[in-house]
Parts: C-alpha cells; sequence; structure tokens
C-alpha cells in the first residue's frame, strides 16, 4: 500500500482493489492453531486497462502494517479454516474474499482481504453508500448489533479504543462523553472513504485437528461497523461485506487472537498465478524446504525488508543500492493488497533497460501508452530473462518472467506482453505486490520479525506448523464443489501409508 497516500485519523482500512487470499481465524480457548483457507477462482466480472489497474493500486494504497513482537505460548489446538473464493487476475479485477460469521445468532458476511491494513469490519445497518448488489453473484448483508445478543458496541473510555487512539486506527473528540462509540474512519487518494464505529462480538468457526475430526469454536473479537462508504467500495461490480485487515496492529484478528492465546503470531501464504485462481492461506508457518529469509525493517509501520540489488540473467543491474535504503522515503515493501509491482523511480528505467537488452531475437519491443511492451510469437520463458531480487542476510528471489510481464492481449499468432512492474514517478519506494507474490510460498513471522519465501506449485498441499511446537497439519487444495473442509487435512502417516500400497499395487501388476 501507498505509503504517500493520506489518511484521515482512524481506522481500519478499506482496500479498493483486493486480489489476494482473504482469511480470517478464530480459536478455541488457550489453544493455538494454525489457520488455512482454500482460495477458489470466481467468475471474471470486466477486464481493465492497465491504466485503470495502476490507479487502482494507487488509490488503494493505504495504511500499511506495524506492530508488536510479542508471541503466545499455547499449545496446538486445530486448524481454523474459511471456504474462501476469488482469483488472482489483475486484467478481470479478479479478488479473493472469504465467508465470516459473526453475531448471534450468526449472520454470514463476505469479506475480502487487505494484508496493509488492520481491522475486520463490514457494513453496517443503516449504511450510506453501500452497494446492495454485487457482480460476484453473491448475497451481500448488513450487521446490526442491536440484532446480535452478544453485541457491544466499544465505547471511548474502554482500553481497547484508547489503544486504538494512539495507533491512530480510532478518534474520539476532546468533547466526546466516555460513553460516546469508539469511532474510526478512512480517506483514500481518490476520494473513496468508510467509516463507522467499535463492536466486540462473537466470530465463529470450525477447527480441523490432524485426525480429521471438527469442532465447533468462536472466539470474541473487536471489528468495524462501517455506516458509510463512498468511492469504489460503493461500486457493485466487485463489492463484498467488507474488509478483513491481515496487519500487526493490536486490533487485528491476528493480533487479538495471539492476545488471547488461540494463535500463533505468524501467518503464510501460497497464491496461485493461474488463470484458474486458488491458494492457501494459514495462520501458522507453512514449512518447506528452501525457505529464504530476511529481517523485517525495524520501526516501520509497513512490512518493509531491504532490497540490495536486482539481478537480470545473472547480471547485477546498475542501480545505486542507495536507491533502496530504507527511509521515511525509501524501502521495500511486501504488500500481498497490491496488484502490479512499483519500482523506485531512479531503479525503473536501468531495470527496463536490462530486460530490454536481454531480449532474444523473437522479441519485438515497443511502447504504447507510456508503458514498455512486447510482442513475441515464442515462449514466454524462452524469449524473456529471468530476474532475481537479492534482499539483506542473502536471500534472493528468482522470479519467471510472468513475475514482471502482463499479457495484454494478442494479434495473430503473436502475444502482446507489457510490464507489471511500472516506475514509481517521482518517489523512492519500491511495492511488491500480487504479481511477484503469486507462486510462492511466503511466511510472515511477525513474532520473529521475519519474511520467508520460496517458489512453490501452490496447487499442492503444504505442512503447517506453529512456533511453539513442531506439529505439523497437511493442507491440501479445497475442491470447487465445496466438499468438508476434513476432507482436506491430512496426517502425514496416512499419506505415507496410501505410498506404501501404491507402490505394493506396481509391484504386483509389474510381476
Amino acid at each position: 500500500m501507498n505509503p504517500l497516500q493520506v489518511i484521515v485519523p482512524l481506522v481500519a482500512a478499506a482496500v479498493i482493489v483486493a486480489h489476494l487470499a482473504v482469511f480470517s481465524a478464530a480459536a478455541m480457548a488457550g489453544g493455538r492453531f494454525p489457520t488455512k483457507l482454500t482460495l477458489e477462482r470466481a467468475v471474471p466480472v470486466r477486464g481493465v486497462g492497465l491504466e485503470h489497474l495502476k490507479a487502482r493500486d494507487r488509490a488503494r494504497h493505504g495504511r500499511m502494517l506495524a506492530g508488536s513482537s510479542s508471541s503466545s505460548s499455547a499449545k496446538v489446538s486445530g486448524v481454523v479454516e474459511f471456504p474462501v473464493e476469488g482469483s488472482w487476475n489483475p486484467l478481470t479485477v479478479g479478488l479473493y474474499y472469504t465467508r465470516v460469521n459473526l453475531g448471534n445468532p450468526a449472520k454470514e458476511f463476505y469479506v475480502q482481504i487487505d494484508t496493509g491494513s488492520d481491522v475486520l469490519w463490514v457494513t453496517c445497518s443503516p449504511c450510506t453508500g453501500c452497494p446492495t448488489s454485487s457482480g460476484l453473484n453473491i448475497q451481500l448483508e448488513l450487521f446490526n448489533p442491536a440484532n446480535s445478543s452478544t453485541a457491544s458496541k466499544i465505547t471511548c473510555s474502554d482500553d481497547v479504543c484508547k489503544s486504538a487512539i494512539q495507533a491512530g486506527e480510532a478518534v474520539c473528540s476532546n468533547s466526546s462523553s466516555q460513553n460516546s462509540v469508539c469511532s474510526y474512519s478512512l480517506q483514500y487518494g481518490d476520494g473513496s472513504s468508510t467509516s463507522g464505529y467499535y463492536v466486540s462480538d462473537k466470530l465463529y468457526f470450525d477447527t480441523t485437528t490432524g485426525e480429521n475430526q471438527t469442532a465447533n469454536s468462536s472466539a470474541t473479537i473487536v471489528f468495524g461497523c462501517s455506516n458509510s462508504v463512498s468511492g469504489d467500495l460503493t461500486k457493485s461490480d466487485r463489492a463484498v461485506d467488507g474488509i478483513f485487515g491481515f496487519g500487526q496492529q493490536d486490533l487485528s484478528v491476528i493480533s487479538q487472537l495471539s492476545s488471547q492465546g488461540v494463535a500463533p503470531k505468524v501467518f503464510s501464504h501460497c497464491l496461485k498465478g493461474s488463470d484458474s485462481g486458488g491458494g492457501i492461506l494459514v495462520l501458522g508457518e507453512i514449512v518447506e524446504p528452501g525457505i529464504v529469509y530476511t529481517p523485517l525493517v525495524q520501526s516501520q509501520i509497513h512490512y518493509n525488508v531491504n532490497l540490495e540489488s536486482i539481478a537480470v540473467n545473472g547480471q547485477t543491474v546498475p542501480i545505486n543500492s542507495s536507491v533502496f535504503t530504507t527511509s521515511s522515503t525509501q524501502g521495500t515493501i511486501v504488500d500481498s493488497g497490491t496488484t502490479l509491482a512499483y519500482l523506485a523511480d531512479e531503479a525503473y528505467d536501468p531495470f527496463v533497460n536490462a530486460i530490454v537488452a536481454s531480449l532474444s531475437s523473437s522479441v519485438q519491443s515497443l511502447v504504447t501508452r507510456g508503458n514498455q511492451c512486447f510482442v513475441t510469437s515464442s515462449s514466454v520463458n524462452e524469449s524473456f530473462p529471468s530476474v532475481t531480487l537479492n534482499f539483506t542476510g542473502g536471500a534472493s528471489m528468482s522470479l519467471n518472467p510472468e513475475d514482471y510481464l502482463l499479457q495484454q492481449g494478442s494479434v495473430d499468432n503473436d502475444i502482446i506482453w507489457c510490464m507489471g512492474w511500472q516506475k514509481n514517478q517521482g518517489q523512492g519506494i519500491t511495492i511488491l505486490g500480487d504479481i511477484v507474490l503469486k507462486d510462492k510460498i511466503f511466511v510472515y513471522d511477525l513474532a520473529n520479525q521475519r519474511i520467508g519465501w520460496v517458489n512453490y506449485d501452490c496447487s499442492l498441499a503444504v505442512n503447517v506448523t506453529t512456533s511453539v511446537k513442531n506439529t505439523y497439519v497437511n493442507s491440501r487444495q479445497m475442491d470447487v464443489s465445496g466438499s468438508s473442509p476434513a476432507a482436506f487435512w491430512k496426517q502425514q502417516p496416512a499419506d505415507i501409508a496410501v505410498f506404501v500400497v501404491y507402490i505394493f499395487i506396481l509391484a504386483i501388476l509389474h510381476r
């Protein structure tokens, strides 16, 4: 999210363009678990031009992340998973969203993810500007605290409100009564906004253990009740009921559950980059050989990492390393809520020049509407160079051509590719968005203040553990048909048994 975006005091977060996997979590008392969400593809609603896409990225670059490094010492109790739908496809304005059940009686809401904000909020009754229908073919709802027997409004005298005010996520005027509701408001650069007040209520979920047994559970959390939205949040083509913030501040769900001792202070995702969409998002640490880690830059309000250099086809691009130094106006941000990638102004031209210089003879280079594009009939992996990002601690990130290119169309047998990395004009901030993060496992180890990654086929299973005990749960891709979640969590011994049986059958067949 763009650190240069103006934020009105306040709150928590609205994302204008969403793409990543959405999550939610909750817990059994005293338990601690990894949380797995399986991402499914939504029907694309509309294609958009690259300029529109860039404008949307700029507009939704709101609050970034900050937070503590504390962790709880609870034991693993099970896995919480939510049926997540959506896809990563910037040219069709895809997004990831999940269903959360709030209140008593429980009511279901569709919310999209924003890793650069902290607060879960849903639209509430009454609501000014809230869409009443969605192009995603989902039923939109409004939350009403008066209809929930377990809901209570957070007041200005509550400690949680005082903490949120200090973090800039709430506002209570000096003239407000201590019994006044704790409010929030967020203004985006394009005029889009959301505002409302905080409530406390139940979040319901199912926990699945390694034995494929499920249990109904709940946790009390604080979330936003929005009664006004404007700008892109009012549009119905991709409308959902709210935003699920995934930041590190005290009001984020991950922080709330961690402080209650029911979730680890680590989360991971693996997002499929194919048109079919999908992926996995977990509260917990995905464990996979080859994951490399780099430290988070301390005292930053973003997920900042130290990018040291960029290589194209193994050759270091001539960019002064000071361009990537973290400061109030510079640095590299990992943001799964941004669609494209944005390279610091002084680094962009040397990077694009290195790409062009490394092209095969089958590629024709051209500039259209100020964006560097290419035309080729050959395979993208054969025609374009590989790229490597080098970070502090010797951690490197290997990128394929489709991690920096967007397919824009075709002419006869030729495919048109354009740079998916854009110049952050006049700015020193580099933002690594979904185009870079896809097809990789990413681990956000907040307890140890580090981020790790490795290239991975995100249609495959992953092993998940917590930072407390070496407990693994095998997560498999959920079937689009929506089969029982328990069917997708397997113990490793069961997998080994299946493999042994398979080998035995092969031996008989080949006698």
